[in-house]
């Protein structure tokens, strides 16, 4: 700022609430807009518009004055150039604080504008709907986030509304006799959100873009070194509430929304029917929940606790209620830890489900629906019991993002769906009949919801026993088999990594496991083969790992 320019607290004259006398208006979403500009011109405001807007005000019967009336300049350029004129931009950055800036505005025949309303070209959804190319290009907006950025700059002196949701308070402040600096400041901070998050979705589309091709100074190796990584991230989210607490009493937590262009739908965007607010521990565990249930293409039930399943189990083809049965063999998994525990769904819940839910404390309950009378029945007797219904979106990241001390981890998703045995290697014993065939296929696919080291046990499209977390993996395989109890014989084991050495295999062994899946690739495979061999056991390798930390 020039020496002339250098303004001390005294020029400023004060300016709280401010008459909205003029407005200008340019909107792609027209939700709320024939309402407003009703409301702004029964106050006597005058508003400048540009295009279709205008025409939609206009069309509405109201008086309106188009842009070009204003600058005296044609949109030029297919509508590329219509608002970035001084008439405009100057009645936009006035700050009418300063006598020096009003007296500008008088010798240049500007006027000032109290109230901007503009929301941007659809970028997002029309790279979302497929678009590619020059029709992406063409819905980079330029003059609507210049104008939002200069009146945000110059909240001092105007109202800057980016969301339609906003016009209700904004037709209140009418009536009101104009907006309060506060209300500017914060419709601001609003404003530079919006543009920074349209920036961000532009430069990542271009970004894209940019790995599709392998460019001439690129080898093709070199390109599949970074395998779609962008080289910068921006993390987008708003508050959506403060929790109790975080993981203990004496941690302050608080929940966020994804708003990043590309963020999907999840156990953020949940609609809680019943029970208290979710804790810090509630969402873990349900994500988690949530992520098991729906790792599986049939009738699934995932009952989680810190974490960890307890619980996962499939309906049998016959079942007459699938997803209550799915419940019931989920619970008889480890009945004891499924107390307190949260509960995912990858049906409706219907009656029969709900009923079995009345049976036993559970802190959350989540499904993409439930039954009428089977929600009414939970609401009224399971005064805290967490209902949680998932959006009809729901879907899974494309990346999983973990923080780390002084940076962040990327990764993409677990998402081996090999779980056919299409291409699994029969490594011992005899080939299994269809049915342990289709326990060894769960297992291998529940696994997966298993904090390493796991090992899950299961029979009849059940787990039966779980050892997780351990750092060993006899220690994984013991816990699983002391779970498992009277079951364990005549069932199946997955193993989300290689057995390191026989002696984990040879406790499955000992306890009657007729037929193990693992990933093999230890350096000791042979010795675990032969173990196998000379039990007689049914063993597979996948050829991949299923960690999970």
């Amino acid at each position: 700022m020039s020496a002339q320019n250098e303004y001390t607290p005294a020029d400023y004259r004060h300016r709280d609430r401010i008459a909205i006398k003029r407005a200008l208006i340019s909107v792609s979403d027209k939700t709320g807009l024939i309402e407003l500009a009703t409301a702004l011109s029964g106050a006597g405001v005058s508003i400048v518009s540009t295009g279709s807007t205008a025409s939609t005000i206009r069309n509405a019967g109201i008086e309106v004055t188009e842009v070009v009336e204003v600058t005296g300049f044609a949109e030029a350029l297919d509508g590329r150039v219509k608002t970035l004129h001084p008439k405009i931009h100057g009645g936009l950055l006035a700050d009418l604080r300063l006598v020096n800036h009003e007296e500008q505005l008088r010798d240049l025949e500007i006027e000032p504008f109290e109230l901007v309303v503009v929301n941007l070209y659809p970028f997002m959804s029309t790279v979302a709907s497929g678009a590619k190319g020059d029709a992406v290009v063409e819905q980079i907006d330029i003059g609507g986030p210049a104008m939002v950025r200069a009146a945000a700059k110059n909240y001092a002196n105007v109202a800057i509304v980016v969301d339609p949701s906003k016009y209700s308070e904004i037709v209140s402040s009418l009536e009101a006799g104009g907006t309060l600096l506060a209300q500017r400041k914060e419709l601001a901070a609003i404003a530079f959100t919006h543009t920074a998050r349209y920036d961000t979705a532009v430069a990542s589309w271009f970004e894209d873009e940019v790995k599709a091709a392998i460019l001439p100074s690129q080898s093709k190796t070199t390109a599949l070194k970074n395998p779609g990584f962008p080289q910068h991230i921006e993390l987008e989210a708003d508050l959506m509430s403060v929790l109790r607490y975080g993981e203990n009493s004496h941690q302050a937590a608080a929940i966020y929304k994804n708003t990043s262009p590309l963020a999907v739908s999840g156990i953020a965007q949940a609609k809680l029917h019943n029970g208290k607010e979710m804790s810090y521990n509630n969402y873990v565990d349900a994500d988690a929940a949530v992520r098991t249930a729906y790792d599986f293409d049939e009738p699934a039930v995932a009952i989680i606790k810190h974490a960890n399943p307890c619980g996962i189990a499939v309906a049998p083809k016959d079942a007459t209620d699938p997803i209550a049965t799915a419940h019931s063999a989920a619970f008889l998994c480890d009945s004891v830890s499924a107390f307190g525990g949260v509960v995912a769904a990858n049906r409706t819940v219907t009656m029969e489900m709900a009923r079995n839910i009345m049976e036993v404390f559970t802190e959350v309950l989540i499904a993409p629906g439930y039954e009428l009378e089977a929600l009414r029945m939970l609401i009224e007797n399971r005064k805290n019991l967490r209902i949680l219904e998932l959006p009809k979106n729901y879907s899974r990241e494309s990346h999983e993002i973990r923080q780390v001390s002084g940076g962040f981890l990327i990764q993409e998703p677990d998402n081996f769906m090999n779980f056919s045995a299409t291409n699994w290697k029969l490594v011992s014993g005899a080939k299994p009949d269809e049915n342990t065939m289709a326990d060894l296929v769960f297992a291998w696919r529940a696994v997966r919801a298993v904090k390493s080291n796991g090992i899950l046990l299961a029979k009849e499209g059940s787990s039966i026993g779980i050892g997780m977390g351990q750092v060993n993996r006899v220690d994984s395989c013991k816990l699983a088999v002391s779970r498992g109890d009277l079951r364990v014989r005549g069932s199946v084991a997955a193993s989300d990594a290689f057995f390191p050495f026989a002696d984990g295999l040879q406790v499955l062994i000992d306890a009657g496991v007729k037929a193990v899946v693992q990933p093999g690739g230890s350096l000791r495979d042979e010795e675990v083969i032969a173990a196998a061999k000379e039990a007689k056991l049914t063993m597979f390798f996948t050829g991949e790992r299923h960690f999970y930390h």
